[in-house]
Formats: C-alpha cells, sequence, structure tokens
C-alpha cells in the first residue's frame, strides 16, 4: 500500500499564492509519475499537472504559465506551485501517484491517490 498525504491548501484571493505538497509514502514501490487533479463542484476531475519520473511536466492549458510542478525524488514528494490564481481556480485537489509496486513477487502498476485538498480562490 502506498499513502499520499497532502498539504497546503487554503483561502486566497484573486491573483494570490499557493503551494501545495504531496509526500508519498509505502514499501515496495518506484514511482512512475506523480500528479496533481482538481475537482469542483457539480465538475469531473481533471488533470491540473503532472511529472515523471525523469522531470518531465505537463500542464493543463488553463494553468499552463500560472502553475508549477516540482519534484524532490528523495523524500517521494511533488509540489505544487499556483500563482495569479483565479476563482475558476477553486476546487478540492487531489494527488496521484502511478508507481511499479511488488505485491507476492509481481511488478503491478497501480494508482493511489490522496484524500484531497481544499483550494479556494476568493475575495
Amino acid at each position: 500500500q502506498v499513502q499520499l498525504v497532502e498539504s497546503g491548501g487554503g483561502v486566497v484571493q484573486p491573483g494570490g499564492s499557493l503551494r501545495l505538497s504531496c509526500a508519498a509514502s509505502g514499501s515496495s514501490f518506484n514511482i512512475n509519475a506523480m500528479g496533481w487533479y482538481r475537482q469542483a463542484p457539480g465538475e469531473q476531475r481533471e488533470l491540473v499537472a503532472s511529472i515523471t519520473s525523469g522531470g518531465r511536466p505537463n500542464y493543463a492549458d488553463s494553468v499552463q504559465g500560472r502553475f508549477t510542478i516540482s519534484k524532490h525524488s528523495a523524500n517521494n514528494t511533488v509540489y505544487l506551485e499556483m500563482s495569479a490564481l483565479k476563482p475558476e481556480d477553486t476546487a478540492v485537489y487531489y494527488c496521484n501517484a502511478v508507481v511499479d509496486q511488488r505485491i507476492s513477487d509481481q511488478i503491478h502498476e497501480l494508482d493511489y491517490w490522496g484524500q484531497g485538498t481544499q483550494v479556494t480562490v476568493s475575495s
């Protein structure tokens, strides 16, 4: 089992900044990619940004140039620096990890999710 623990959400005014963190822990796993998704009320969950184990980032068009994803491989942590925040960025943000995990002497590619952290952009 892999646990993802998120932190850093909160309330910010339009134009402000927030930093989200997500730390993965567990046993017998290697991270292939980590990322952030978000889900606003009444909407589907959507990809915000992701980063591969090699450090290649990918961004949704809506956040390109405003958000930056980064990682610290040594402690299996991914960060999302959010700036120039807009009211439409308001959502619950979920951390995601795609990992290779050894279970019963076999390698499985598995998907894990954090519990979510609320980001509210409002004046």
